[in-house]
């Protein structure tokens, strides 16, 4: 057999070829390239969704087309109705910043099928019907006129199209469905300037295959190449999105996403709003376990938003611009235990959380680490402590709680602050060996 030999031109081929290969992995996610896009995010920790759409006009539900069968011509019609006043976004924007947010993601299209933006791939979309305006390019602007990064939420599901649901088993439909969803993400790739977070979104009824999400993802990093994108493509992509619930992802990024009510759009009879404590809570958790949260508001038809969204969150707003430097940056905490506190941390500082205030005394028990020094976080005031080797007490402190609705200490530790509660249950001392008559 002779030796296997390569000419001059097959080299230049095959090392090309993996030079492209190589490129394409790390737009898609290398680990050095996924952490240099991905730093930005983990420092910001909290975001605004916006969910908006003709669905807002009928205010029963962003889902209400499929949950009460609205033939497609009749739900049209309210594409001649959807009249938003002038740059509602600008509202948006200037809620979100301060309530502390640090980017938004908007619907650019949700499953209905109408798209917000522009587009020359179907007049179903806001500049073509009776708003004649490009409510994505409004939104965008509006974000970056606050310094908030910019996201956009896209549905590969789409119940307007009529390949939408045939795609599954007619290859036809599937050829001219994937390119309608591909071209439309390439227009809001290129139209836009910097975009900094794609959101995809149920892909029924395709697998990842069949939406060619390979493809589309390299497509979206060629003309974006700081972006992240989230994993509802059907690939793991650079975050998971848990919804509804606070639940960290292996081994992965992640963000909670969540309603302030019970629903993602406008819904005027939905009236179980979140308490703006609860929405403190769910964010110092998330801050506690390495996630994001990504917070939702729906927007009444003409873009405003719903007085009880706006109440809420300008109490977050006034907590967080005491004690955001608690949540932004905040690293993996090993302290979680406690009947009235939830707790951050950055470095070797131990942030304690108090929303449940018990009292001249707040005791955290568990706690491995020596506190140095405990301070109370807004006014930096400090405050007396005990430390034995089964829980640190915090004495002294007023009777009512000295910041609403959630206060704040900060335990200065001499190391990074790791708790231990069954090392507690098993060591403590008992009263006794057994039971004396």
């Amino acid at each position: 057999m002779q030796p296997f030999k390569l000419t001059r031109r097959e080299t230049f081929v095959i090392i090309g070829g993996l030079a492209s290969a190589v490129t394409s992995w790390a737009r898609a996610g290398g680990p050095a390239d996924r952490e240099r896009r991905m730093r930005w995010w983990r420092e910001a920790k909290f975001g605004m969704f916006i969910h908006w759409g003709l669905y807002s006009l009928l205010g029963r539900h962003e889902w209400v087309m499929e949950n009460e069968a609205i033939p497609i011509r009749e739900y049209e019609q309210l594409a001649k109705k959807f009249l938003p006043k002038p740059n509602p976004a600008r509202e948006w924007a200037r809620l979100a910043r301060q309530a502390g947010m640090k980017y938004m993601v908007m619907t650019t299209k949700h499953h209905e099928g109408f798209c917000l933006f522009d587009t020359k791939l179907t007049n179903y979309c806001a500049p073509q019907q009776a708003c004649k305006r490009d409510l994505v390019r409004e939104y965008v602007e509006a974000a970056r006129a606050e310094g908030l990064r910019v996201g956009f939420y896209y549905s590969l599901m789409d119940w307007h199209h009529p390949d939408g649901a045939r795609c599954e088993t007619d290859e036809a439909a599937r050829r001219r469905f994937v390119d309608y969803i591909h071209g439309q993400i390439r227009e809001l790739m290129t139209n836009y300037g910097k975009i900094d977070i794609l959101w995809y979104d149920v892909p029924w009824p395709l697998d990842a295959k069949g939406w060619e999400s390979e493809k589309m993802n390299e497509m979206v990093f060629s003309l974006q190449p700081d972006i992240i994108v989230n994993n509802r493509n059907r690939l793991e992509g650079d975050f998971a999105t848990p919804e509804q619930r606070i639940e960290p992802a292996k081994g992965q990024a992640w963000e909670a996403c969540m309603t302030m009510n019970d629903s993602w759009g406008y819904h005027r009879a939905d009236d179980n709003w979140k308490s703006p404590k609860t929405i403190i809570r769910n964010l110092i958790t998330c801050a506690r376990m390495g996630g994001n949260y990504l917070l939702n508001i729906g927007p009444e038809p003409d873009g405003s938003v719903p007085k009880e969204s706006v109440r809420i969150l300008e109490v977050v707003g006034r907590w967080m611009s005491r004690n955001g430097d608690t949540i932004y940056g905040a690293e993996p905490c090993r302290v979680s235990r406690s009947n009235y506190c939830n707790f951050t941390r950055k470095g070797n500082t131990l942030y304690v959380h108090v929303y449940f205030w018990p009292g001249d005394t707040v005791t955290v028990a568990g706690l491995k680490t020596r506190v140095k020094a405990v301070r109370m976080h807004v006014t930096k005031e400090p405050l007396k402590f005990r430390q034995d080797e089964y829980r640190v007490q915090v004495y002294g402190l007023p009777l009512k709680p000295p910041d609403d609705p959630v206060t704040t200490l900060d335990f200065e530790c001499e190391s990074e602050p790791v708790q231990d509660m069954d090392w507690v249950r098993r060591t403590k001392p008992r009263a006794g060996v057994g039971i004396e008559a």
